[in-house]
């Protein structure tokens, strides 16, 4: 089993930052972490993903603004959002993926834009 644990979120104003942090353990080796987003109504959307050895690919709407990073030595992804709109509004969660193919989700973390 894997546990995923996200943190960082709250409330920011437009064009303000911050930082999500999704810590990964168990005994299984994740390869991909990725991190999601739903707002009310919506679907879970991707936002960026990173693999193992720091490949990085990102959703049109946050290219630019977001970036993910990935500390392996201390099993955390993290999630750098800067320039943050209202639009960005959501429930983040990360999903991790192992070798294998399975995945397992955190429990979110709720970031709200507003000023």
């Amino acid at each position: 089993q894997v546990q995923l644990v996200e943190s960082g979120g709250g409330l920011v104003q437009p064009g303000g930052s911050l930082r999500l942090s999704c810590v990964a353990s168990g005994r299984f080796s994740i390869s991909v972490i990725g991190w999601y987003r739903q707002a009310p109504g919506k679907e879970r959307d991707l936002v960026a993903a990173i693999s193992r050895g720091g490949i990085a690919n990102y959703a049109d709407s946050v290219k630019g603004r977001f970036t993910i990073s990935r500390d392996n030595a201390k099993n955390t992804v993290y999630l750098q959002m800067n320039s943050v709109r209202p639009e960005d509004t959501a429930v983040y969660y990360c999903k991790g993926s192992t070798a294998r193919g399975y995945e397992y989700w955190g429990q979110g973390t709720q970031v709200t834009v507003s000023s």
